[in-house]
C-alpha cells in the first residue's frame, strides 16, 4: 500500500513536470501497412527520401483519416505479393481504422514521395496530389468515398523526375487553389551512383546529381491547370527540394513559399500578391544556418512559437547539423534562435525528417516534435555517433522562451526506434488533443495517442470558404483569450513531404471561454466571432457571420 502511494506520488510529480504523454496504439488500430522503398541493395538515392503521409477527413464524417505513401519495386528488387502500394485508412472511431484503398480507387501505381490535400475544384470534397518518382497523380474526390485519377485532363502530369514536397495554395486570391510542386534532384537509373564509407557501401548525396527546378501550376477554374513557372519567376531557381510550406511570412495577406533544399540554400519565394514570386531566402536569413552554412534540410514547419503574431520557421536537417528555429522579426528578417531557446536540444546526432510545432498539452504554447532516423542502412557498422533506427524527439515549450527535451518522460510512445520519415499531427479521436502518425522507412508506421492529462482547455476550428477556396487554405485565424493572442493558418503540404492540420487547434490553458476569434479569409475580408465556448470543434462558413459547433462522433 505504501509502495502504491509512492508510485502514485511519483507519477503525479512526473506528470506535473511534463504533462505531455504519448501511448503507442498501433496494435489496436487495425493498421497493417508496411512501407516498402523498393530497395534491392543497389542503393538508388530515391530510396532514402521515401516517403510522406497525410491526415485528413476524406469522407467528411468528422473523423480524421490516414493516407500512407509507399514506394514500388525498383530495378533488381525481388517481386513481392502483394505489390507495394499506398494505403488509405478510414477512421471508424474508437481508434479503429479500416483499409479502404481499393474501394476508394487510390490504386494508380507509382513510387510516391510527397503529398498535399486540398479541394482544387471547390466542390466541398478534399482532393489529393501525389508528387512521385516518375509520373505524378491528381486524385479528384468524387464525394461518395471514391477518387478518380484526373491527372491528364487536369494538366498537372509531371514526367520523369524525383518528387518532393508539394502544396496547394491560392497564389492570386481568385478563390481557387493553385499547385506548387517541388523537385529533388536530376536522378535517372542511367546516372545512378553509389559510394563507400569506411569500407561499407552507402548512398550518395544530392550533390552527385544536377539540381532541379520547381513547378507552379495556376488553376484555370474549370478543372484544368496551366504551368506558369516561367512567368511566376521560379523556373530559373535550381535546388534540391524536400519539405515545403506555403505561409504568409510578412503578414501582407498572401501566401509565400518556403522550400527546404538538401545541401543547397533554402528558397523563400515572396509573393507580390498577384502570383509572381521573388526569391529572398538569403535576404531574410533562411537560406543558410547562423554560421552561413547550407544544411541538408528535410522538413519545413511554421507556427508562431512565441505568440508574437508572426509565423516562425522550423527546419530539420541532416546528422551533425542542429535543427533550426528561425524567429520572424516582423517580416523584415529571421533570427536563428535554436540554441538559446533549446529548440535544438538533442538533435545533433540524428538525421531529422518530419516535424510539427504543435501544442500537445493545450497550455497555449507550441511544442516541437521531430521524427528521426538515418538514411544509410549500414551506418551503425561504421559510425557509433548515430544510428539507422532512432528514437524521436519531443521538446516541450515552457512558455518562458525555452524548450525542454522531455523525450525520456513522455510515455512509451517515445521509446520505439525506427528510421522515420514523414510525420503528421491531428486529433484522431476528437478528444481535444493532438495525436501523432509517423511514416517509418521499411517498416510499420507509428501511431501515438495523446494521453496527456485533460486539465487544460482547447478549441478546434474547421473553416470552409465560399468566396475563398473551399478548403480555406491560407486563412489566418487569431484567437484571443484573457489578453493572450494566438495565430494560425490553414496549410496544405508541410513537415517532410506530408500534409496535416486542416482543422486548426488552439490550446487555451485554464480558460473555458474564448473572447474573440478573428478569421482573415484568403480571398479578402475579415470576420469576428465573440465569446465562444471552449472544448468544442466549431465549423465556420465564410460569410455566414456565425459559428456552429460540430457534433461529436457519439452524437452522430
Amino acid at each position: 500500500m505504501v509502495l502504491t502511494w509512492w508510485m502514485a506520488s511519483l507519477w503525479v510529480c512526473i506528470g506535473a513536470e511534463n504533462p505531455i504523454q504519448f501511448k503507442d496504439v498501433l496494435r489496436e488500430t487495425g493498421i497493417r501497412f508496411v512501407h516498402n522503398d523498393g530497395s534491392s541493395g543497389r542503393r538508388y538515392i530515391v530510396e532514402t527520401v521515401s516517403a510522406g503521409l497525410a491526415t485528413f477527413d476524406y469522407d467528411q464524417d468528422g473523423l480524421i483519416d490516414i493516407l500512407f505513401l509507399n514506394g514500388t519495386l525498383l530495378p533488381g528488387a525481388t517481386n513481392t505479393t502483394p505489390a507495394p502500394r499506398n494505403a488509405l485508412y478510414r477512421n471508424e472511431g474508437n481508434w479503429k481504422f479500416k483499409d479502404v484503398t481499393t474501394q476508394a480507387g487510390l490504386t494508380t501505381p507509382g513510387y510516391q514521395l510527397g503529398v498535399c490535400v486540398g479541394d482544387y475544384d471547390n466542390d466541398g470534397h478534399p482532393d489529393i496530389y501525389l508528387n512521385n518518382f516518375g509520373p505524378n497523380v491528381l486524385y479528384r474526390n468524387n464525394g461518395d468515398g471514391t477518387f478518380r485519377d484526373v491527372t491528364q485532363q487536369a494538366g498537372v502530369q509531371v514526367g520523369n523526375h524525383v518528387g518532393a514536397g508539394t502544396c496547394f495554395l491560392d497564389i492570386d486570391k481568385d478563390g481557387d487553389l493553385d499547385l506548387f510542386v517541388a523537385n529533388y534532384v536530376g536522378f535517372t537509373f542511367e546516372s545512378h551512383k553509389t559510394s563507400i564509407m569506411n569500407g561499407f557501401p552507402a548512398y550518395v548525396g544530392p550533390l552527385n546529381y544536377p539540381p532541379t527546378a520547381n513547378l507552379l501550376f495556376r488553376n484555370n477554374g474549370n478543372g484544368t491547370f496551366t504551368d506558369i513557372s516561367q512567368e511566376a519567376g521560379i523556373a530559373g531557381l535550381l535546388g534540391s527540394g524536400m519539405g515545403v510550406i506555403a505561409a504568409d511570412l510578412d503578414n501582407d495577406g498572401d501566401l509565400d513559399i518556403v522550400v527546404g533544399n538538401d545541401l543547397r540554400p533554402n528558397f523563400v519565394l515572396l509573393n507580390d500578391g498577384t502570383g509572381k514570386f521573388k526569391e529572398v531566402g538569403a535576404t531574410l536569413g533562411l537560406a543558410y544556418d547562423s554560421f552561413g552554412n547550407v544544411q541538408g534540410t528535410m522538413g519545413v514547419e511554421c507556427a508562431d512559437w512565441n505568440n508574437d503574431g508572426w509565423l516562425d520557421i522550423f527546419l530539420t536537417p541532416y546528422q551533425r547539423q542542429l535543427a533550426t528555429l528561425y524567429q520572424n522579426q516582423k517580416g523584415a528578417y529571421f533570427d536563428e534562435v535554436a540554441r538559446q531557446t533549446g529548440a535544438a536540444t538533442g538533435t545533433l546526432p540524428q538525421v531529422k525528417w518530419g516535424t510539427g510545432l504543435i501544442d500537445f498539452d493545450n497550455d497555449g504554447h507550441r511544442d516541437i516534435f521531430i521524427a528521426c532516423g538515418h538514411l544509410i542502412d549500414l551506418v551503425d557498422q561504421f559510425d557509433n555517433t548515430t544510428s539507422y533506427n532512432a528514437r524521436n524527439i519531443l521538446l516541450r515549450n515552457t512558455g518562458a522562451g525555452k524548450f525542454v527535451n522531455v523525450s525520456d518522460r513522455s510515455g512509451d510512445g517515445l521509446l520505439p526506434k525506427f528510421s522515420s520519415r514523414g510525420a503528421a499531427f491531428d486529433d484522431l479521436d476528437n478528444d481535444g488533443d493532438i495525436d501523432v502518425v509517423i511514416q517509418n522507412a521499411r517498416s510499420e508506421p507509428t501511431v501515438l495517442r495523446n494521453d496527456s492529462p485533460k486539465g487544460n482547455q482547447w478549441l478546434q476550428l474547421q473553416l470552409k470558404g465560399t468566396k475563398s477556396n473551399r478548403s480555406a487554405i491560407g486563412a489566418r485565424v487569431t484567437v484571443t483569450t484573457a489578453g493572450t493572442t494566438q495565430i494560425d493558418e490553414v496549410h496544405s503540404g508541410r513537415s517532410y513531404q506530408s500534409d496535416f492540420g486542416k482543422r486548426l487547434h488552439f490550446g487555451l490553458g485554464s480558460h473555458r471561454k474564448v473572447d474573440k476569434v478573428q478569421v482573415r479569409w484568403p480571398a479578402g475580408g475579415t470576420e469576428v466571432f465573440l465569446n465562444l465556448e471552449a472544448n468544442r470543434i466549431i465549423t465556420i462558413l465564410e460569410g455566414s457571420s456565425s459559428s456552429t459547433p460540430s457534433p461529436s462522433p457519439k452524437e452522430k
